[in-house]
């Protein structure tokens, strides 16, 4: 399966925190798997760092480009179409970082890993 994380998921994996589902943590420990990082996850989980709304994270932060692919992750780069495709979706979610993620999702037919229920309203296969 190709996979694509949402940028909680992203965080309770380097974490190593228990708020992973089971079939999230199987899928990512599952070397079949193609698990792949937006930039738009990590524009994300930068800026909320250093506005102070993650401070949890500060131990790999300044990690996190490079060590992507130390985890085993490919980045997935956000293009023009991604972009248009995320500004033209209904406003079922509102969350700029999230709607490039569906997007990109819907786009690169993958799998979004996320528990955001909201989510499925845009058709988008998830894993939680």
């Amino acid at each position: 399966m190709r996979l694509l994380l949402d940028t909680h998921v992203l965080i309770w994996w380097v974490l190593d925190m228990p708020r992973l589902s089971g079939p999230a943590r199987a899928a990512l420990t599952d070397f079949d798997n193609e698990i792949l990082v937006s930039a738009a996850t990590v524009w994300e989980v930068a800026t909320k760092y250093r506005s102070g709304k993650l401070p949890e994270v500060e131990s790999y932060v300044h990690k996190l480009p490079d060590g992507l692919s130390k985890m085993g992750f490919r980045e997935l780069p956000v293009s023009v179409g991604h972009a248009y495709r995320a500004g033209m979706l209904t406003a079922i979610h509102k969350d700029p970082f999230d709607r490039l993620l569906i997007a990109q999702a819907m786009s690169e037919n993958l799998l979004l890993v996320s528990n955001e229920k909201l989510f499925d309203g845009y058709g988008v296969q998830r894993l939680w």
